[in-house]
């Protein structure tokens, strides 16, 4: 199947219309910063035909797909497989030394989750990976082999905000004695032994756990602390951008950066706030906007996405 048809971009519409008024003059360069299968620049791309993309992705499978996608485009789309922490190095590879619109769309993408062998989804059986660059980096498995007892516990807590944190930790650590956890299925019994009946009929054992470990396996919370303020820096005055998160400790992140950004710099106390205290940024919309429902009924990955977006409007 085509990129296209693997992939509903969420609040598409709505992140053109917000990064539109950066990307209308000739030239302009756009930073998707977490490529993906490319919906979102695909659109962009068609809606501005003199914008120029520089496309990230940590994961090899997307950046071709999205490559594949984005073909027609010839030499208006730059490519590079980093992580979006690495944003600042990618433009400087590709002589930008500032740009008009950065995106990023948060979290695991839809390729990662239909692909049943990358072991993101606890419906499915496959093997632990879990990594978004499957070329490097340590896996799932062998997260929950290595990790001693209170490590588990940890990001189970941290990642996961998971209640039985301790006790998932401690059921996967004696089972772990018995024989390698090197399945999502393996997991996915371990996690429901350990879960009473009470708590099962709240939610699936398994979401808050999976979600952790992946997390965990990605760094996507330290990641996501370097990358944002990354991009704010690389925006010229009157750039935009937009970030879609999609479970609460991304958006406490993006958040709390969006929140300095738009903050005076001027001393307490002081009678004018001078220029050089002004604030670099502006907000563009009021807190963080979610799906309609109609959207969220015709894509319900959409379901849980918190968009906040700022505007450049006075130089470092």
């Amino acid at each position: 199947m085509e990129a296209r048809d693997l992939h509903t971009p969420v609040l598409l519409e709505r992140c053109v219309e917000l990064l539109a008024p950066a990307l209308e003059s000739p030239g302009a360069v756009l930073v998707d910063a977490t490529l993906g299968m490319g919906g979102h620049s695909e659109a962009l791309l068609e809606r501005f035909p003199h914008a120029h993309l520089l496309g990230l992705d940590r994961d090899t499978d997307a950046l071709r797909l999205a490559g594949e996608r984005l073909s027609r485009f010839g030499d208006r789309v730059g490519l590079v497989h980093t992580v979006y922490d690495g944003i600042a190095d990618a433009a400087a590879s590709a002589e930008l030394d500032e740009v008009d619109a950065v995106l990023f769309d948060l979290g695991v993408s839809s390729l990662q989750l239909d692909e049943s062998e990358r072991g993101f989804a606890y419906a499915r059986d496959a093997p632990l990976d879990m990594r978004m660059d499957q070329t490097q980096g340590t896996t799932a498995a062998e997260v929950i082999a290595t990790y001693p007892e209170g490590g588990l516990r940890r990001i189970f807590e941290r990642y996961g905000e998971e209640k039985l944190a301790a006790r998932y930790a401690r059921f996967i650590v004696a089972a772990r004695a018995e024989t390698p956890i090197e399945r999502s299925g393996q997991l996915v019994d371990i996690l429901i032994a350990a879960t009473p009946a009470a708590v099962q009929r709240a939610g699936h054992p398994a979401k808050r756990v999976f979600q952790a470990l992946r997390i965990e396996v990605n760094a996507e919370l330290s990641v996501l602390e370097r990358a944002i303020p990354a991009a704010l820096e690389l925006l010229r005055v009157g750039g935009r951008i937009v970030v879609m998160s999609y479970q609460s400790l991304e958006d406490r992140i993006v958040k709390r950066a969006f929140a300095d950004a738009v903050a005076s710099t001027a001393p307490a106390g002081l009678p004018v706030e001078l220029p050089e205290h002004r604030p670099r940024f502006r907000l563009l919309v009021k807190g963080a906007e979610m799906a309609s429902a109609a959207e969220r009924e015709r894509n319900p990955r959409a379901a849980p996405v918190r968009l906040r977006a700022a505007e450049r409007v006075r130089a470092a």
